[in-house]
């Protein structure tokens, strides 16, 4: 059974699928046409010298997030 958290959880060097979004309006769009989509593979790459914010691969792009933002995308993963 996968384990479910959400990304702002996920160690750098790890990756998860995404499962959900908690996102609503614009902010959800937004988010869906970065490429958080249910489904997706995701990857934490790096995070700042402070730990905010942390930039994950997804879909072939590198997106740097908040961990606030991040915190509103639920994953599934190992």
């Amino acid at each position: 059974m996968d384990l479910v958290s959400t990304l702002d959880q996920l160690p750098v060097g790890s990756a998860a699928t995404v499962a959900s979004l908690t996102f609503t309006g614009s902010k959800r769009r937004r988010m869906l046409d970065l490429g958080f989509i249910p489904g997706a593979a995701v990857s934490a790459l790096q995070a700042s010298p402070w730990g905010d914010p942390v930039a994950y691969g997804v879909r072939g792009a590198v997106i740097a997030l908040r961990r606030e933002d991040a915190r509103n995308i639920a994953i599934s993963g190992k």
